[in-house]
């Protein structure tokens, strides 16, 4: 299986190692980490639960274990800071599977290499097929190998908001009423 949307660069691959079995015990997934220098170095770590949702609370107790590990493990040498956040509405699609869950909605996908004489598709996912991500661009449907990909997420639209939010009640962590006034707020939107 490539991990390279997980983690792309070798250190991001080492600290996936080490990180890896932490938010998995915690009963949480990596979507991504990715080591980024600067003035500091920033270890940004993005996680999610299995069926989506992640709050606030997780994601601290996520920096929490991951902090403890990481100054035992001491992967990296730099002082850095460490973000640990949830994917967003518009998250990277970084394993197969999620191009399976995201089926239906649009997507941007960069690749390695030209294919067809092109770098880059946005179109709807149309889920994935003998470990080809397939996706409707407005020439047809494509499929790319998995390993071809160097970077995939959704796009934001009215429905996939709408469907994060559907999820969001349905997993109760909104409640109704909350849920009706956003629905017609974005509706409204979408009108004008």
């Amino acid at each position: 299986m490539n991990n390279d949307l997980i983690a792309k660069a070798a250190m991001d691959r080492r600290l996936a190692e080490i990180i890896t079995p932490v938010i998995e015990d915690m009963g949480y997934e990596l979507v991504r980490v990715r080591l980024m220098s600067g003035k500091t170095s920033t270890l940004q770590i993005m996680a999610d639960k299995p069926d989506g949702g992640i709050e606030v609370d997780d994601l601290a107790q996520i920096s929490t274990a991951v902090g403890a590990v990481l100054d035992v493990e001491d992967p990296i040498i730099d002082e850095y800071a460490l973000e640990v956040s949830s994917p967003g509405i518009d998250r990277p699609l970084t394993r197969l599977k999620d191009f399976t869950n995201f089926e239906g909605y649009e997507a941007k996908i960069e690749t390695d290499d030209l294919i067809d004489g092109r770098r880059r598709f946005k179109g709807e996912l149309a889920g994935v097929e003998g470990g080809e991500v397939l996706i409707n661009i407005e020439e047809g449907t494509v499929g790319l190998k998995f390993e071809w990909l160097t970077d995939a997420k959704l796009v934001l639209t009215d429905e996939l908001i709408k469907e994060m939010l559907r999820q969001r009640k349905a997993s109760g962590v909104i409640d109704e009423t909350q849920f009706d006034e956003v629905q017609t707020h974005l509706s409204d939107e979408g009108e004008k």
